[in-house]
């Protein structure tokens, strides 16, 4: 009796086919747009020609300028048309500063469009039915998932109307962020900092507290990157505006936002812009912050902040993805990485969902993001 050879059959399912492989390419482009092109999205694309060779790719490098689409079908050229596009995101259907991809795409002939994500933009939405009545065939949903990871910041800043939230921490193997008398210098490795700059790299802006300012001084700057970083904006969450001029985050080497509240005295920092927000007993509110920074177009935050700035956002449901760099390294005592969240009970945890674990240098770098989209257990304010 015949039967299958089990390890030919499972390498037949495992192999990804022809769709897949360009998408899983398309992704990878994505990916080398992180960091420069918002307030847009990050786009891969691929294109084939007729007989399923791919005969050009692109990606959208920087805002305002061409988008992945129209690089991809200019390096195909003529052997687009007949072809296929495998985009990560739905081309567009709008007029910007660019003209819209769905067009572009007819125009040069594209007879099948494969996309992983719908645009959920209205301003831009429609390409897929633009397509269609082109005489294009279009397919939704490929490799959706995977897309959706590497645009999490642009599609949560259109989808919730408020940035993208990453929270970095580093700490040791028992929780602590700092020893009993303060010091914190250096729990992690030189390897892990560097990391930290990367994430700098990719996000808009980076938000501490005041608590954080006063203590480390920190420069939040990007460093040690090659080429033409875009720096981003430098936040500060302080209430009562307790900065001092001397600050190394005044210094000019990137754009820096003073957030305070209302009423708050702003006379000793003449030309140092500020955000006066509204605040509560607990200082500056979460929400009118990303409000405001989500109204300067600001579309990710890397929040580097202590264990109380950390508590707050956790508590407004304002964490998107945690980043934890964990030090082999035993203190007992000194602050926790979480200050309070608002959690009372375990009950109310705020579950999470590791998607990476890595070694950097010589610590380990934990990624983990929300197992449901964060509910604010209180309007927590800082």
């Amino acid at each position: 009796m015949w039967q299958e050879d089990p390890v030919a059959t499972h390498a037949a399912h495992a192999a990804p086919d022809a769709d897949t492989r360009a998408m899983r390419r398309a992704v990878e482009l994505a990916a080398r747009g992180l960091g420069t092109t918002s307030p847009n999205p990050v786009v891969g694309c691929v294109i084939t020609d007729a007989a399923g060779t791919v005969v050009g790719e692109g990606w959208h490098e920087r805002a305002g300028s061409p988008h992945a689409e129209v690089h991809a079908l200019r390096a195909a050229g003529p052997a687009a048309r007949g072809g296929t596009a495998y985009v990560t995101l739905e081309p567009c259907n709008h007029t910007g500063r660019t003209g819209p991809c769905a067009g572009a795409l007819t125009e040069a002939g594209i007879s099948r469009v494969v996309y992983a994500v719908p645009d959920p933009n209205p301003q831009a939405s429609g390409g897929a039915a633009t397509l269609r009545a082109a005489g294009v065939t279009t397919q939704a949903g490929l490799l959706a998932d995977e897309a959706e990871e590497g645009n999490a910041a642009w599609l949560t800043s259109v989808r919730r109307g408020r940035p993208y939230v990453l929270w970095k921490y580093a700490a040791t193997l028992d929780g602590r962020v700092a020893a009993a008398d303060g010091t914190s210098r250096w729990i992690s490795s030189a390897e892990s900092r560097a990391d930290v700059h990367r994430l700098r790299a990719e996000a808009d802006a980076v938000v501490v507290g005041s608590g954080t300012l006063r203590a480390d001084d920190p420069h939040l700057a990007v460093r040690g990157s090659a080429g033409d970083v875009r720096q981003p904006l430098r936040v500060v969450l302080d209430t009562r505006a307790t900065v001092r001029p001397t600050a190394r985050v005044l210094d000019g080497a990137a754009p820096t936002l003073i957030a305070v509240a209302e009423d708050a005295d702003t006379r000793h920092l003449p030309g140092v812009e500020v955000a006066r927000l509204p605040s509560g007993k607990d200082g500056v509110r979460v929400d009118a912050v990303l409000a405001e920074l989500h109204r300067r177009g600001i579309r990710s935050v890397l929040l580097e902040g202590g264990p109380t700035l950390a508590g707050a956002f956790v508590a407004a449901g304002a964490v998107d993805r945690v980043v934890g760099y964990l030090a082999p390294v035993l203190l007992g005592a000194g602050p926790a990485a979480l200050g309070d969240a608002g959690i009372a009970t375990l009950t109310e945890a705020l579950r999470l969902r590791i998607t990476a674990a890595d070694r950097i240098g010589t610590d380990l770098r934990i990624t983990a993001v929300p197992t449901t989209a964060s509910v604010p257990t209180a309007l927590k304010e800082h």
